[in-house]
């Protein structure tokens, strides 16, 4: 038995529409609210929980050991302690340790040779520059006939003398004549003495004509020349650098000196070359000029080609050792409470520490005071720190 519904023109639907079509459109709004507000939900989640992660709020976004991950990542080191050994740098200018300057010692002249020049070694007593002495020789003859004169005159006081003793006991020559012949005696002795010391004094006086050598030593400067007229008032004729001796005046500051002292070994290095020399301080200086705030050190140097006086050198002296702690100079900072550095205590917050400084060396700076060595210490960016704040350290190779 077949049952067919009927189908009106009016209730028909057109081919390919679904039954979903033919929901209420009230129900279908309904359905749209729910995904929308649902959406919107999930995105104030999602905010929330990204907002939470940003600020580190709630104890899910939290990592162990609080808020670490945004502390600044800092390079810290453990000094411990050393022997350090101090280094003074100066510079300075080479000297002779003892300049002599040699002059006219006599009456002067004409130059007639010069036996000497700059860079020569010369020995005590030698002769430099020989003087025209012409008429020097012939006083000294003059001189030495009076001498000769003058002991004929004494020859024959004494003659009469004699002849005049031999005839006292005949009662020819009475005793007032003896003694009146014996003055006459004496004084032509005398005489001869007048005249050898005359003549010593011309020889003298000529052998000073010639210019010597003071001491034995090494000519730094010559400022005669053959021909030349020279006097007492000439000025020096020649600088001798006595035994060849040399020295750095080196400037050190006020502080550095008054860590020095006579005998401490130094190293110099003349501008120019690679070479050094070794030297010790021999004189420290009493004062400190006033504007610098620097005295000097004299450093003795034996003699070497390669110092020359006038010239520039740069010393490096031993101030002594110390067992300390040693810092890199970027760890160390300084403001007007003096030096400082930054510490790591065990929760993480760098912390201001006052230090002393002591011995600089190219290894770093030995710190005398304010730390033991074992702490850890902020290697650099110490100037971006403030006082408790939070870091997260990072051991640096010492």
């Amino acid at each position: 038995m077949n049952y067919e519904t009927p189908v009106h023109a009016e209730t028909a639907k057109p081919l390919g529409e679904s039954t979903y079509d033919t929901v209420d459109p009230d129900a279908r709004g309904g359905r749209r609210r729910l995904y929308v507000i649902g959406a919107v939900i999930a995105i104030l989640i999602a905010g929330a929980i990204a907002f939470a992660y940003m600020t580190g709020g709630g104890e899910t976004a939290t990592p162990a050991g609080g808020d670490s991950e945004q502390a600044p990542t800092i390079s810290v080191i453990t000094p411990g302690r050393a022997t350090i050994e101090g280094t003074i740098t100066a510079t300075g200018t080479l000297a002779a340790r003892r300049s002599v300057p040699v002059g006219v010692v006599g009456e002067g002249g004409r130059v007639v040779s010069v036996t000497a020049d700059a860079g020569d070694w010369v020995e005590a007593g030698q002769v430099l520059v020989s003087i025209d002495r012409a008429v020097q020789n012939q006083q000294a003859s003059a001189a030495t006939a009076q001498i000769e004169v003058a002991r004929a005159d004494a020859n024959l006081a004494q003659s009469n003398l004699d002849r005049a003793l031999q005839l006292v006991d005949r009662g020819f020559i009475s005793t007032a004549d003896v003694d009146r012949l014996t003055a006459t005696r004496d004084a032509a002795v005398a005489r001869v003495r007048v005249a050898q010391a005359q003549a010593s004094e011309l020889r003298e006086r000529n052998a000073r004509l010639n210019v010597v050598a003071p001491t034995s030593g090494y000519v730094l400067e010559r400022m005669v020349e053959p021909g030349q007229v020279v006097s007492a008032g000439s000025g020096a004729l020649f600088t001798i650098a006595r035994g060849g001796e040399m020295e750095l005046n080196a400037q050190i500051s006020e502080t550095d000196l008054a860590r020095l002292s006579v005998g401490v070994e130094a190293t110099v290095q003349p501008a120019g070359t690679d070479e050094a020399f070794t030297g010790q301080i021999w004189q420290l200086a009493p004062v400190i000029d006033e504007q610098s705030r620097q005295g000097v050190a004299r450093i003795a140097l034996s003699y070497a080609p390669e110092l020359r006086p006038g010239g520039f050198a740069t010393a490096r002296i031993q101030s002594g050792t110390v067992v300390a702690p040693r810092l890199p100079e970027s760890a160390i900072l300084s403001d007007d409470e003096g030096s400082f550095v930054y510490v790591v205590d065990s929760e993480n917050k760098a912390r201001r520490r006052a230090v002393t400084t002591g011995l600089v060396t190219q290894e770093g700076v030995a710190i005398t005071t304010g730390l033991t060595g074992t702490e850890r210490v902020v290697l650099r960016a110490g100037g971006f720190l403030t006082d408790g704040e939070t870091v997260n350290p990072q051991k640096a190779e010492n």
